[in-house]
């Protein structure tokens, strides 16, 4: 690109400012204000897309599959369970085919265990 921006889809860094980018401890490499925004605001979207995909899993394993429904009751309750599923059955490939609880259960064990060795 002409204008010294990097050539990276969706990048707003320039190439000076790529430069001037280290891994080091220096006060240069610490973020700017100005990259904590854009790093917030892609944060938030990555939140917001997150919670739309998990919204739109609940509404096609249960309120689509298993409609119609009587009372709002009935839907609570079924909301319920499919939410203790989800958090406490499901098998996931990314965690080792484990249940998400026993997945955080072991996550936060091993965050004990590097405290003490610390």
């Amino acid at each position: 690109m002409t204008d010294g921006r990097s050539a990276a889809a969706g990048s707003c860094i320039t190439a000076t400012e790529a430069a001037n980018t280290s891994r080091s401890n220096t006060p240069s490499a610490w973020p700017t204000p100005e990259s904590s925004r854009r790093w917030a605001v892609w944060a938030t979207a990555i939140g917001q897309c997150l919670a739309e995909t998990i919204n739109g899993l609940y509404k096609a394993e249960v309120i689509h599959r298993r409609g119609p429904w009587r009372s709002l009751e009935a839907v609570e309750f079924v909301t319920l369970e499919w939410v203790d599923w989800f958090n406490n059955c499901q098998l996931l490939e990314p965690t080792g085919y484990i249940p998400p609880a026993e997945a955080e259960e072991r996550y936060y064990a091993t965050l004990d265990q590097t405290a003490m060795a610390a």
